[in-house]
């Protein structure tokens, strides 16, 4: 049976090479599998300093398309601090005299709050559904620097607006963009590196996240006091910064030689890894022929399409990617969204609010660099499930906390566990779920699972970001710390759905990846499981 099938594969590579000049047509032929072994067999020897030695340019590019996270973070963040922020309050909002003991304050309603943190997200929606498409047909560059040139136009649109409905159209048009690149990011990253690299590269994803609400927290901090339309508009200029710089450097990176190989264009793709790695340490032919082996044997003649996502082997892949991602939102992500706002409804004053909203994403930052230190040293699945079943013991805490009555130490307390909920986060469930979304889904259908597990998590949290207002809002339910409750019941589901159906992926290559999914596998399987390296399933 293995030989038939090496036999098959032997004759579509022979026939494909016609069209070729990058190899010998004879030495492909021959050992076309004997280069693939070799190339895998080095990536799994190789130690993480090697591997960055190995490919530092690879490792580079991972950072750059890493930074166009910053630009959907910052504007997320943005949104939850101007519904905090006293001038835009004012603006926008409406005067309700018996709030803050009988004194008024100036609210933006619920309707609005909610609107303007989902409107974005519905933007994103529908780019993460035509990112899929669009990468495919383009590739992951033309693709990201398409959604660069758009949000540097939508950014005048919310500029320039004097209403709230203007603003949430805004946001719903930068959405798209967002969409595009948080589609694309993690897969583009998966695929530059080598094996040992893809944690920390997909975990960068998560650090540009908190970057970018850390920058939102310093410029809302700063503009706090400022009683001027400049105090919002300013924070909405700085979006410019970004597009640009980017966009010149993505049009002068080179395209992932995994899409490269799946269009056939082997010549282009050996270069591509020639510019990721060192030509001393990587051998392009050997790393060209073990893509071509994956991707031989995940071929079809079907063109990639939406509907194979829910198919057979497939549609577990889809699953867990799906899964990873509405999580996020299950699991306390959202109040270090809006974390400005809930010190605030937790009793904390304006500019102690947007300082520990500061304090809150700097230490993100710091967590997320932490986490890569556990993610070369222990698995994905157990970073997973560990993180998150902290999450729920602290979530559960916060609500007991919103529960002892007014008070300043219940107030201080509920501040506290909302921070502490926030940053932990950001060491256990958030980085990893960016590393299994890198690795799950199969090479073929890669930018389709992305877009595809994105849009599941923008639907889930369309729904969540409407709860979390109600539930913080003075005028909606008013449960300030209680909401740990509502989040900590979320937050179980998803760790006892996680520890029967995520699987440990750490050191598997693409094919071991394909063919324990083929096989079958049960989650808490994989990491005994050995997987020979002649096998093609």
């Amino acid at each position: 049976m293995a030989a038939t099938q090496n036999q098959d594969l032997e004759s579509k590579i022979q026939h494909e090479v016609g069209h070729h000049d990058v190899y010998d047509e004879k030495a492909v032929v021959s050992d076309f599998k004997a280069d693939a072994i070799e190339a895998e067999n080095a990536e799994h020897n190789m130690t993480v300093l090697q591997a960055v030695r190995a490919y530092p340019m690879a490792t580079f590019w991972a950072f750059v398309m890493s930074c166009t996270i910053i630009m959907e973070s910052y504007d997320v963040f943005l949104m939850g601090n101007f519904v905090a922020l006293p001038y835009f309050k004012k603006r926008f909002g409406v005067f309700y005299p018996e709030l803050n003991n009988g004194v008024g304050e100036w609210v933006i309603e619920t309707k609005w709050q909610q609107a303007l943190q989902v409107s974005g997200q519905l933007g994103a929606l529908i780019g993460v559904f035509l990112a899929g498409p669009l990468t495919s047909r383009i590739g992951y560059r033309w693709a990201t620097l398409s959604g660069l040139m758009l949000l540097n136009a939508f950014i005048f649109v919310m500029y320039f607006a004097e209403s709230l409905e203007v603003m949430f159209a805004s946001q719903i048009l930068e959405g798209i963009p967002w969409g595009i690149f948080i589609a694309n990011a993690p897969a583009y990253c998966s695929e530059i590196v080598p094996i040992q690299l893809r944690a920390p590269c997909t975990q960068m994803l998560q650090m540009f996240w908190a970057i970018g609400s850390m920058i939102v927290g310093g410029v809302a901090y700063h503009y706090n006091p400022l009683l001027e339309p400049e105090a919002y508009k300013i924070p909405i200029a700085l979006q410019w910064l970004f597009p640009t710089p980017l966009a010149i450097l993505i049009f002068i990176a080179p395209e992932s030689p995994w899409w490269l190989t799946r269009k056939g264009r082997t010549e282009e793709a050996a270069k591509a890894v020639e510019r990721l790695g060192r030509k001393s340490a990587v051998n392009s032919n050997e790393t060209v022929a073990m893509m071509r082996r994956v991707i031989e044997m995940e071929a079809s003649e079907k063109k990639p399409n939406h509907l194979e996502l829910f198919k057979g082997i497939d549609l577990r892949r889809t699953l867990i990617v799906c899964g990873v991602y509405a999580a996020q939102n299950l699991t306390g992500n959202l109040i270090a969204n809006q974390a400005v706002y809930f010190f605030q409804q937790a009793g904390v004053g304006d500019n102690l609010s947007f300082a520990l909203g500061l304090i809150t994403s700097a230490l993100q930052m710091v967590f997320v660099m932490l986490s890569w230190i556990l993610t070369t040293y222990f698995g994905r699945r157990d970073i997973y499930l560990w993180g998150s079943g902290a999450n729920f013991v602290l979530l559960i805490v916060l609500g007991i906390a919103g529960s002892v009555g007014k008070s300043t130490a219940s107030s201080l307390a509920q501040a506290s566990l909302g921070l502490i909920v926030s940053v932990l986060f950001t060491l256990g469930p958030a980085p990893a779920s960016w590393v299994i979304i890198g690795e799950t889904s199969a090479i073929r259908l890669r930018p389709l699972t992305t877009g595809m597990g994105r849009a599941t998590y923008y639907i889930v949290e369309i729904p969540c970001i409407f709860l979390a207002s109600y539930m913080l809002n003075p005028t909606g339910g008013n449960l300030g710390g209680k909401c740990g409750y509502v989040w900590g019941g979320t937050a179980f589901i998803c760790l006892a759905v996680a520890w029967w159906g995520l699987p440990e992926m750490k050191g598997r290559s693409y094919r071991e990846i394909d063919i324990l999914f083929k096989r079958r596998v049960p989650a808490r399987e994989w990491k005994k499981t050995v997987v020979d390296v002649n096998d093609d399933e």
